[in-house]
């Protein structure tokens, strides 16, 4: 123990000192003062790569070393230290000494030397001789459990653990915080496997609740940016969450294993300038999520290109009226579909044909031959006559009525407005939105089902920023003519004693010598200093490096169309279970989720074990999803607590009072959540005013009240379940809900029910 305290003391003090010197690092940088662009842009670039590295070792200081491997023969000595063999220390980072070898002091979870700790067993030992986990609190060394890998090793430090459980289990049984925490320390082999799998392609990890399918979801995010950093570092790291109260569950958990520049985000959040706040009914949202509404929206938008009816006069100040008949929009329009260019980007193919059409009709009336003879107006005539039609305000709003310039939000917005015909009455109901629907008074409570229309409206639509590249093209030849200035200045400014040393063999140079004004203006260039993952946020075109999405099977095929497009690439990893699906617009099997993208080209890795669920609980739960699904087969739970469910049944009146007398039983503490129908939430609330609750709930709080939805990916160590049978009758998939309430628990479940409504499931009759 005074060995290992000795040790992690020795660890710390260079964490400081390494804190100390990129904190320093960073106030030295940033207090820098300069008015030159080019030392600007490396001083913010120095901010920001100091200011990573210090939030990275910030993040490590809990459980900074957790475990360590004794290697080679079993000849070490009595005190453990690994005398006849090599010793690593295993810890979240990698760190070594500051001597002139740059010796490893402590090896990084991830990197290969260190996989054995994970996966050696006394049949494989991998050449470990000894594994220690290290129990630590703060800064002190609280508890060693030793396993030997050699059997023929003699030596014993008393430290031995016959349990090679006992640090997994210790970390189930301990009480939760209302924030995820990693799992580094006990991660198993058939999670090990998956977190180090190839990067390349889709992977899908199925588990039930409790495998922990979330926690090596982060884990695999966090080893793949240390294993193939140089490729996902550039490109980003994308993780997908269900709901903000998930990612802010999980949100701690890359930066504890020194990862900070991953993009954490709903599908919600994935159109930058629209903030999903709005709710949608069941209904809507599996209407929205339908694949045919990307058909659908294409259909909206040939629908705006529209044509005369029969004729579209245009009062032209100057010259009168000019007519615009059916068959010559016709044609300008199928020219502009010619290109397959999307609706904006096509929009001068239109315009141009409709100019050419009107300044042909205008050159005819004004410069036709009385006698019959040739147009008397000559090609510079004509094109005079095409400038002005085409500045006319008169004929550019012709031209808008026929093919407008739109926004998503503006394409969308109208669809839902008035979806006609092409929905079904009922399926138009659900979807219907009143109020304006144009400009700046488009929809501003947008739902998370509305997102991924917006972002097949912007495919559809394209961005016409030929305004935007022509301003930067005259904002950089300014540069350039600035730059030349300066360089004309250096020229001219040179002593008359540099003149009279000049000759052909000089070798004086000046900057007008070294560099034209073109390069010299690119230098003093502004550079975006944002991380990849700032950048990304902030573009819907970026194409991430890898994408993990969680609680997969809830996202709508309008969803999967959104995220297929942020990674061409296709390597992404899916975690997720059927079996838990909640959501109208979901998917039911992974086939129909990837067929469309990769057909048969994804591989599916299966966690069986349940870590989280004591068997008597997941017992109770199993017996729920069985109703829909008689075959269903529950994760084997690794423990039993010998604790039964706490199953009431009573009087409607006293629903809610019960369930609120039911929080005050928290042996131990911990996290308790109620988990009830949203309809119920608000008189909860009334009973428990301390609890937190709403679209985003404070998950450290000792109580939240949830919906199922909301509970998804969550876990408590006491949850109570109200109105059980109201769960599974919520919605089409209430079973499913259902399943997912009863196993969030990790020590104790209550479920309190109305007395006076019929029960299918005998667990749950109290």
């Amino acid at each position: 123990m005074q060995d290992e305290q000795r040790f992690v003391s020795l660890l710390y003090a260079r964490l400081d000192a390494l804190r100390e010197r990129a904190g320093a690092a960073v106030e030295a940088t940033t207090g820098q003062v300069t008015t030159v662009r080019q030392s600007r842009v490396e001083r913010d670039i120095r901010v920001a790569e100091d200011s990573g590295l210090l939030a990275a070792l910030n993040a490590v200081e809990s459980g900074l070393c957790f475990g360590r491997i004794d290697l080679g023969p079993a000849d070490a000595g009595a005190d453990g230290t690994g005398a006849g063999g090599a010793t690593h220390h295993i810890g979240r980072i990698g760190m070594r000494a500051d001597d002139r070898e740059r010796t490893p002091l402590l090896i990084d979870w991830r990197a290969p030397v260190a996989r054995p700790f994970y996966l050696a067993t006394g049949h494989t030992p991998m050449g470990l001789r000894r594994r220690r986990h290290l129990t630590t609190r703060g800064r002190e060394v609280t508890a060693l459990h030793d396993e030997i890998m050699d059997l023929g090793d003699t030596t014993r430090t008393g430290h031995e653990d016959p349990d090679a459980d006992a640090v997994l289990l210790a970390a189930l049984n301990s009480a939760r915080t209302g924030r995820m925490s990693d799992i580094v320390q006990t991660i198993q082999a058939e999670q090990d496997r998956i977190i180090r799998a190839p990067y390349q392609g889709v992977r899908v990890v199925e588990g039930g609740p409790g495998t922990g399918k979330t926690a090596v979801a982060l884990h695999r995010a966090a080893y793949l940016l240390y294993a193939h950093r140089e490729q996902l570092a550039r490109r980003a790291v994308l993780i997908v969450g269900p709901n903000p109260a998930f990612l802010g569950y999980i949100g701690e958990v890359l930066p504890s294993l020194g990862e900070t520049g991953v993009l954490l985000a709903t599908v919600g959040e994935l159109f930058p300038g629209v903030v999903a706040t709005g709710t949608d009914t069941p209904a809507s949202a599996e209407v929205k999520g339908r694949a045919e509404m990307a058909r659908i929206l294409a259909e909206e938008l040939a629908a705006r290109q529209t044509l005369p009816d029969p004729v579209l006069e245009i009062a032209h100040e100057e010259y009168g009226t000019l007519t615009l008949d059916r068959d010559t929009a016709a044609e300008a329009r199928q020219r502009a579909r010619d290109t397959g260019e999307p609706h904006n980007l096509a929009r001068p193919a239109f315009a141009f044909r409709i100019i050419d059409a009107l300044t042909a009709q205008l050159a005819e009336r004004i410069g036709a031959d009385p006698l019959g003879g040739p147009n008397l107006l000559d090609p510079t005539d004509i094109a005079q006559l095409g400038k002005e039609i085409a500045t006319s305000p008169e004929v550019q709003a012709a031209i808008d009525t026929l093919w407008p310039t739109l926004t998503p939000q503006e394409l969308v917005a109208g669809f839902l407005a008035e979806p006609g015909d092409r929905l079904s009455a009922r399926d138009a109901a659900a979807v219907r939105r009143s109020g304006p629907r144009t400009g700046a008074d488009a929809i501003d409570d947008w739902t998370p089902a509305d997102v991924p229309l917006l972002d097949e409206a912007a495919e559809l639509l394209g961005e016409d920023d030929s305004v935007a590249r022509a301003a930067a093209a005259r904002e950089r030849q300014e540069r350039i003519a600035y730059a030349q200035g300066v360089l004309e200045l250096s020229y001219g400014s040179r002593t008359q004693e540099f003149e009279d040393k000049e000759d052909e063999d000089s070798e004086v140079l000046g900057a007008h010598d070294v560099i034209d004004a073109e390069r010299f203006a690119d230098r003093h260039e502004e550079a975006d200093t944002r991380s990849a993952a700032e950048r990304a946020a902030a573009d819907r075109t970026w194409a991430f490096g890898h994408i993990v999405v969680d609680e997969a099977q809830e996202l709508s095929a309008m969803a999967w169309r959104l995220l297929m497009r942020r990674c061409p690439s296709r390597s992404m990893t899916l975690v997720g279970d059927p079996a838990q699906t909640g959501d109208a617009a979901g998917c039911d099997s992974w086939r129909q989720i990837l067929g469309p993208y990769v057909g048969d080209r994804w591989e599916l890795s299966r966690i069986g074990v349940n870590y989280r669920t004591p068997a008597e609980i997941m017992a109770v739960a199993a017996e729920v999803r069985r109703t829909a699904d008689p075959d269903f087969e529950p994760p084997t739970s690794v423990r039993a607590t010998g604790q039964e469910p706490d199953v009431r049944s009573v009087e409607t009146s006293q629903l809610l009072r019960t369930a609120a007398g039911m929080t005050t039983v928290r042996p131990g503490g911990g996290r308790l959540a109620v988990i009830a129908p949203p309809a119920l939430l608000p008189g909860l609330a009334a009973e428990l005013p301390d609890a937190s609750w709403g679209s985003a709930p404070d998950l450290t709080r000792p109580v939240v009240l949830l919906d199922a939805r909301q509970a998804k990916g969550l876990e408590f160590d006491t949850v109570v379940v109200v109105a059980p049978e109201a769960i599974m009758a919520g919605s089409p998939r209430g079973t499913n809900d259902l399943y997912v309430a009863l196993t969030r628990a990790t020590q104790r479940l209550g479920v309190v029910r109305d007395a006076s409504v019929p029960s299918r499931l005998p667990s749950l009759r109290g």
